[in-house]
């Protein structure tokens, strides 16, 4: 795992670590898709989760929850989703649950994540 240069998101992803090392492994995974899409982007802790800004714009975040981890997208309303694997009716945000390490590959998240950090 990379740490980040902040203390908030290491405290973060240890917490996490310690409450599920499952969670935690996906929870890594899907900051990695996010860090590698866009060297620019700065990750921060926000509304209890993960975020990540480019520009100081908030692009997206990772949430963990009991049964699942959520993939927010500031922007996704405005995303191409041809499958329709975006969740959400709001103006702006769309959102992918994540249930296991296979749904990372199965609902695409690299091709979402660089959506939301490239636009």
């Amino acid at each position: 795992m990379d740490f980040s240069t902040s203390d908030k998101v290491n405290d973060f992803l240890s917490d996490i670590q310690s409450i599920s090392s499952e969670q935690f492994d996906m929870v890594i995974a899907i900051r990695d898709i996010f860090l590698k899409a866009n060297e620019e982007l700065v990750e921060g802790i926000k509304y209890d989760g993960l975020v990540f800004n480019v520009s100081n714009i908030l692009v997206g975040g990772i949430y963990t929850y009991k049964e699942h981890i959520s993939i927010e997208f500031s922007n996704g309303a405005n995303f191409i989703d041809t499958d329709s694997v975006l969740e959400g009716s709001g103006k702006k945000r769309r959102h992918l649950k994540i249930y296991e390490s296979d749904d990372i590959s199965q609902k695409n998240i690299a091709y979402f994540v660089n959506q939301a950090v490239n636009n």
